[in-house]
């Protein structure tokens, strides 16, 4: 079983990946692969409503000229796809938009290519607004008919200078519960 999550932060190791990486970690001791893509501050455009992926169908948007069909490739080879992003007044930063926009139509248009593959949010905040960028998340995962895992909070964790989440004790031990239920989930789904 593989995982694969998408850093929608320009910070490699800014505290939605050092987030990410906790979850990775309970993924990892179940055997589950992991891979991360760094998107944020990536070279990732936004959807141009061409609609060339409707007419195609070939599962890949028709513009060939930025990191996203990659990111559908790795989406369609893993069994899990975690989300990650921080809070930008109060929404998802443009990479994870530009992300969840073009990856959606693909997937819906090609006869939902995602359904019932398992998506977790992850999203740093520095104060407030992380609700909503978790919602945002995870429509897209309800839309695509992705399984969402719960936790035992929002899958979310406090912190404003990169490192200062790891001092959010309750956002780790959210993040270490959704490393559990996303593994348990996985193995149910693949079993």
């Amino acid at each position: 079983m593989k995982v694969v999550a998408f850093n929608g932060s320009p910070r490699p190791n800014g505290n939605t990946a050092a987030l990410i990486r906790y979850v990775f970690e309970e993924l990892e001791k179940e055997g589950i692969v992991t891979k991360l893509v760094q998107l944020g501050g990536q070279n990732i455009h936004g959807c141009r409503a061409c609609y060339r992926c409707v007419q195609n169908r070939d599962k890949k948007c028709a513009y060939d000229d930025d990191m996203l069909n990659s990111c559908i490739g790795e989406m369609l080879a893993a069994d899990g796809i975690i989300i990650g992003s921080p809070t930008y007044y109060s929404n998802v930063s443009s990479e994870t938009k530009a992300l969840i926009d073009r990856a959606g139509l693909v997937s819906g248009v090609n006869g939902h290519l995602l359904k019932r593959k398992a998506g977790a949010a992850v999203v740093a905040v520095r104060r407030a607004g992380a609700t909503n960028t978790f919602d945002a998340i995870n429509k897209f995962f309800l839309i695509s008919e992705m399984i969402v895992p719960g936790s035992s909070y929002w899958n979310l964790g406090i912190g404003r200078e990169p490192g200062a989440v790891k001092e959010d004790q309750e956002g780790l031990d959210t993040m270490r519960v959704l490393g559990q239920n996303l593994a348990w989930l996985l193995k149910k789904i693949n079993s």
